[in-house]
């Protein structure tokens, strides 16, 4: 129960009282509202809170996560004293500009198109033969994240990121482009629970020697570059 409240943001009391709502009338007994505050009074980070926030973001976890999560960084702040909830966080993500949308591919395996037919031919085949084997699958990218108008003085920031299992963003952030030692630390993170599938835009690594060597080393890895040029419905920004 403890777990479940951290990851959503929910309290103990909140939680447990929606488990037995369920437990007695399925979902329809479960009262839902609006979660978050009224316009006006969203929970706000300080700026020594948001200067580690970015501190953090530009280092890799301590745990095995691939990235940052927002649950991750809301207890790296609990242990320098900020207590700020894993959604306050997203907020301020989405602020800086540093919440990209997961790929649009739902459905995109039925459709009569070059992304439904890129998906069936390159995309499907992969992830059938990972989830087959036990493995998992992700979707990332790297962007230059740009910051809303409302993040007055935030920088411009080089994104690498990740959604794992529903969509669940992990991300890092860098002061320039990434070079091939950033993608292999991210990479490894990931092999460290192959077999594995990650779907990767904005890159494109064949005319990286060191890449492609550790590709070769583990075969398990299987990297899918989506196209530059395919439109698969939307493009990565923030939500």
């Amino acid at each position: 129960m403890a777990e479940v409240a951290r990851q959503t943001g929910l309290s103990a009391p909140t939680v447990s009282a929606a488990w037995k709502a369920f437990r007695q009338g399925g979902w329809e007994a479960v009262p839902v509202r609006r979660r978050g505050r009224k316009v006006g009074q969203a929970e706000r980070l300080g700026e020594v809170a948001q200067g580690t926030l970015t501190a953090l973001l530009a280092s890799h976890p301590e745990t095995t996560d691939p990235a940052w999560s927002s649950s991750a960084l809301a207890d790296a702040l609990a242990s320098e004293g900020h207590r700020v909830s894993p959604r306050a966080i997203e907020h301020w993500l989405e602020a800086q500009g540093l919440k990209p949308a997961p790929l649009p591919l739902d459905g995109l395996a039925r459709r009569r198109s070059t992304a439904g037919r890129w998906y069936r031919q390159q995309v499907q085949p992969v992830l059938e033969q990972t989830h087959k084997a036990g493995g998992g699958s992700w979707e990332g990218g790297v962007r230059v994240a740009v910051p809303a108008k409302s993040a007055v003085g935030a920088p411009r920031r080089y994104q690498l990121y990740l959604h794992g299992k529903r969509g669940a963003l992990y991300t890092r952030c860098l002061a320039s482009p990434p070079r091939a030692d950033d993608y292999l630390a991210l990479f490894d993170r990931l092999a460290a629970e192959a077999p594995v599938a990650l779907l990767f835009r904005g890159a494109l690594f064949q005319a990286s020697p060191e890449i492609q060597a550790w590709l070769a080393d583990h075969p398990e890895f299987h990297l899918i570059n989506v196209p530059p040029n395919l439109s698969l419905g939307s493009d990565p920004k923030g939500r």
